[in-house]
């Protein structure tokens, strides 16, 4: 199966179906995406309900493949609702020390990673400017992995600035609204959360409804507006 035969307008769940079918497997899961490795176990998928930064690491993999300090990207597509999907070569963890240390040498622009941080900060500046509640560069130990060939590699480097969003979800859904159109943020309760959660449902549900009612009161301000003219 490739991407190219998911359907036009597929979800994160339609995508995680069709790969199920195709004999993919699941592989691990975090905050903000599950994995699924395939059959012959050499590529692996991540899918994501809702991920801003998805385009932006992908960018970050295309445009520093040539470090091959990142993993080699096959495929990428936005998924309806805002979710994203990437699939790559298969990777594995590293020691922490080691991971800390290759992000040490990232932060300190290190020569052995110079190619690597130019394109990092060139893409996560990018992103900073383009996206609401983009965060920092994330130096988390498990976002560094080693490639089939033994390389080190880096991975979602860039990730929203969750608790900051989701807690302006509740408490100001009308500027999660203004801010994230709604094509964008469909599944944005649906994410994992393997990490930090679990999400009481009650909670996710009382976020939908906030986010429903200032989608309805922008829809009512911009028929107001077109009423005015």
């Amino acid at each position: 199966m490739t991407v190219d035969a998911l359907a036009e307008h597929a979800d994160h769940r339609d995508t995680e179906r069709a790969l199920r079918a195709a004999g993919w497997t699941p592989c691990g899961a975090g905050d903000w995406a599950i994995a699924l490795r395939s059959p012959d176990g050499a590529t692996a998928a991540r899918i994501s309900p809702f991920d801003p930064t998805g385009p932006y690491t992908a960018a970050l993999y295309r445009e520093a493949a040539h470090t091959r300090q990142v993993p080699a990207l096959f495929a990428h597509r936005r998924l309806a609702g805002g979710g994203d999907l990437q699939v790559m070569e298969w990777l594995r963890p590293v020691p922490a020390a080691e991971a800390a240390a290759f992000h040490r040498a990232i932060a300190g622009r290190a020569p052995e990673v110079v190619g690597l941080v130019d394109v990092v900060r060139r893409v996560h500046e990018r992103a900073r400017r383009e996206l609401p509640w983009c965060g920092p560069l994330d130096d988390n130990p498990s976002n560094v992995m080693r490639a089939a060939d033994g390389r080190l590699v880096v991975v979602d480097l860039f990730y929203a600035d969750g608790p900051d969003l989701y807690r302006t979800a509740a408490t100001d859904p009308d500027l999660v609204v203004a801010r994230i159109p709604p094509s964008e943020r469909r599944f944005m309760t649906e994410i994992p959360l393997s990490a930090s959660g679990p999400w009481d449902e009650a909670e996710r549900a009382a976020m939908r409804a906030g986010l429903a009612a200032a989608d309805a009161r922008a829809d009512a301000r911009a028929a107001a507006r077109a009423a005015g003219r």
